[in-house]
């Protein structure tokens, strides 16, 4: 196996497939290059001289300009690379690819009366302010595992609590984004049934829910089965007479919840009810090589099948952005891609940033550089289809195909929004080695290489770093498009085992705390 990689014959760089020192040498096409520097695996080797300001090419694509002369076998890093990125202001036309070959696959799921399917059943306690998450945590404390062996057909119960819900402009952008993460959540088909609970003075109240995001609340009498669509079971603690109370009165109200639950069973549904969110953290230089093009594979799949799939981290768009204008269904759905990045440049000048801030310290120590290499491998992870709808966060998905959602960068938020809008399914890949989890949805792990795959084999679902070693990322799609689908059927991955998935509820919001 070479120690170098090139990725398009177009490229500057290569990139260390292993560790490289001074005084080594390697070969690339008969051409025999010596090393210059320390080179850290999955790092980038100068193959070309460049000048000060010349485009750097990864992926065939400019990564950056070179702040300084490059020589043939130099580090190619943050000491010498800077991004120099521009959006387009408008988009006149696109040139979407023809629709995958159908494919038809099945899996066993929950069927809910609207028509979607669940992969999981979870019972959620939905929190509608900060001040009433203790009474949720403590409802749930309630429902150990012991206990929920009497509704064996329920995969848990889980608290999803918040920060916000108070102190913001009624009816306002922060206030739209809390009220449309809480709704996906309480709807979403991988939860069975769910209770809220709110303190009684806040804003976001269970009649502003209703009137603007169709939770319905339901003030249920004690010992009544509750169905899933009649609405909402919902207490107030300053009506009930306080916290203790209203955990009592929760405990009650969440079994005859748990009973409505636990009457579905699994049943066979067609794969193209499967919506899936993919994602990538604690990224690293094989990131974009391996893992965010095997979960690209399993996202044309999924579409092939008739299914969904959502990218998001608009911030690690920036610098991609072209590749999934270009394959957009339309000129106007490019056009909200590109005004979603403007809208996130100057919200990040407003506090003194620029999207080139993005790559994390994790991201620059495993070799990636400027947000626009980042977003180079990222974007691999949407695969090859035409690009359908762009969302906005947590709003529910209803197109087929490939979708974009504009959330953060950041993953407990980028996916949070992405389970609100309706994915029953997450396949998350990492080079550096994220532990991730987030009910009601089960999260797959998948390593970028065999080193990270070894060391966390406890937190790690996949290894994409066998295409280092010579297997297709073709091979590697239908590998891991057979286990998604397994995972749907039920299988647990690492982060079940683990018990993650009950502190990730973090919802993004924009505007003032007041």
């Amino acid at each position: 196996m070479s120690r170098i990689l090139r990725l398009h014959h177009d490229d500057d760089v290569a990139i260390a497939t292993a560790p490289l020192s001074p005084g080594d040498r390697v070969e690339l096409d008969g051409q025999v290059i010596a090393v210059l520097d320390p080179i850290p695996s999955g790092h980038k080797l100068a193959i070309r001289a460049l000048g000060v300001s010349a485009p750097v090419r990864k992926y065939g694509q400019p990564i950056g300009r070179a702040t300084c002369p490059i020589q043939v076998g130099r580090h190619v890093h943050t000491q010498n690379l800077r991004d120099e990125h521009r959006v387009v202001d408008r988009i006149e036309s696109t040139n979407p690819p023809p629709p995958p070959e159908p494919l038809r696959r099945s899996f066993d799921g929950y069927l809910r009366a609207d028509g979607r399917v669940g992969t999981r059943n979870y019972v959620a306690v939905l929190s509608t302010v900060n001040c009433s998450a203790t009474v949720c945590h403590k409802i749930v404390a309630r429902f150990d595992a012991d206990r929920l062996k009497r509704w064996p057909n329920v995969d848990g119960v889980f608290a999803a609590t918040h920060t916000t819900g108070c102190a913001l402009q009624y009816g306002g952008r922060k206030h739209q984004m809390i009220g449309r993460t809480m709704a996906g959540y309480a709807d979403h088909p991988n939860v069975g049934g769910c209770l809220m609970i709110g303190l009684g003075c806040e804003q976001n109240t269970p009649a502003y829910l209703q009137q603007r995001h169709g939770i319905v609340p339901l003030s249920a009498p004690d010992g009544r089965v509750l169905t899933r669509d009649e609405g909402v079971p919902t207490l107030t603690m300053q009506v009930e007479g306080g916290s203790a109370v209203t955990i009592d009165r929760g405990e009650a109200m969440l079994e005859t919840v748990l009973d409505r639950a636990n009457e579905i069973v699994r049943s066979p549904a067609d794969a193209s009810s499967l919506c899936i969110a993919v994602e990538c953290g604690g990224s690293d230089g094989y990131s974009g090589i391996t893992a965010n093009p095997a979960i690209g594979a399993v996202s044309d799949r999924v579409v092939a099948c008739g299914g969904t799939s959502i990218i998001s981290e608009t911030t690690e768009l920036y610098g991609a952005e072209h590749l999934l204008c270009e394959r957009s269904r339309s000129p106007e759905v490019a056009q909200k891609l590109i005004d979603r990045l403007h809208w996130w440049q100057q919200h990040v000048a407003h506090y003194g940033g620029e999207l080139d801030n993005n790559p994390s310290v994790g991201n620059k120590a495993g070799g990636l550089t400027t947000i626009t290499e980042k977003s180079l491998g990222a974007v691999s992870k949407s695969g090859t289809t035409a690009l359908e709808a762009v969302y906005d966060y947590a709003q529910r998905v209803t197109a087929r195909g490939l979708t974009v959602m504009d959330t953060p960068g950041f993953d407990p938020a980028s996916v949070t929004g992405k389970v609100a809008g309706g994915a029953n399914l997450v396949l998350f890949s990492t080079g550096r080695g994220s532990c991730f989890g987030c009910k009601p949805t089960p999260v797959i792990k998948i390593a970028s290489n065999s080193d990270l795959f070894r060391r966390l084999s406890g937190d790690m679902d996949l290894d994409a770093g066998k295409a280092i070693s010579g297997t297709s990322i073709e091979q590697l799609g239908d590998e891991f498009f057979e286990f998604a689908l397994h995972v749907a059927s039920g299988r647990s991955t690492a982060s079940e085992r683990n018990g993650f998935g009950d502190h990730e509820f973090v919802p993004w919001t924009v505007g003032p705390t007041l």
